[in-house]
């Protein structure tokens, strides 16, 4: 499988590089980056649109402001495309639904298949015990932008996909008890940290912690990789992680 990498000099997008480097199956054709200094003949482009050639499909680990260039240039030369980036605005995320009309795109804020699983677990619980306190909790390194996590309202959305009354409060603050149903959503920035999310279930008598726990960043370049491989031989649509899960 041919793939264009954009975001190549990010610190995701030089992990994806490298797990493709080291595969027989894969090919990286274009390393795009606004970093970059375009050289043609090392693959290597500031800009994705400066790419002409052949691609069976796009892998995004870019920034969620490239939005409109990466569709628009996907939708254009009618390439599937993965979008592995988070924090999209609604302006953004309608430009990706847009894409999707015309091709197989898929989007996920976490291309980690154990989030996924952790997902349908917290539903599971969050419909079994309706009345219980629920708390998110993510971690992540000092350097990323966005918080709460994508993942984090991806597991909050999750839930209120069974909960419909639930209310998300995000950095708790100030005075005040909790709300029956709300969502506490807590966003933690230390170190090197790669990304942990924590699920807590909590009645008067008993406790439900789901957790898990990213050991290094490949995971998510490899399941962007997955994705691709998914995605190249499907009709235009919009998909995710529970499509390829089911």
């Amino acid at each position: 499988m041919k793939i264009i990498v954009n975001g190549a000099g990010g610190a995701m997008g030089k992990v994806l590089c490298e797990i493709i480097a080291n595969s027989e199956k894969h090919e990286a054709v274009a390393f795009c980056s606004m970093e970059f200094t375009t050289d043609k003949e090392n693959k290597i482009y500031q800009s994705i649109k400066e790419y002409e050639g052949e691609a069976d499909c796009i892998i995004d680990f870019s920034h969620h402001s490239a939005t409109a260039d990466v569709t628009e240039y996907a939708v254009k030369r009618n390439m599937p495309l993965v979008i592995a980036t988070t924090g999209q605005t609604d302006e953004e995320k309608a430009m990706i639904k847009s894409a999707s009309e015309s091709i197989p795109l898929f989007c996920s804020a976490n291309m980690s298949f154990g989030v996924a699983i952790l997902s349908c677990l917290a539903k599971i619980v969050a419909k079994a015990m309706p009345d219980c306190d629920i708390e998110i909790i993510e971690k992540h390194h000092n350097r990323k932008l966005d918080a709460p996590s994508g993942t984090a309202l991806l597991l909050a959305d999750s839930i209120k996909s069974v909960k419909d009354e639930c209310e998300y409060n995000i950095g708790r603050h100030e005075y005040g008890k909790r709300t029956k149903n709300e969502i506490g959503i807590h966003a933690v920035r230390m170190g090197n940290e790669v990304g942990t999310h924590e699920v807590i279930f909590a009645t008067n008598s008993q406790v439900i912690t789901l957790k898990h726990e990213a050991e290094n960043r490949g995971l998510f370049a490899e399941g962007s990789i997955t994705a691709a491989e998914f995605l190249v031989s499907k009709d235009a649509g919009y998909y995710n992680m529970d499509d390829i899960l089911a």
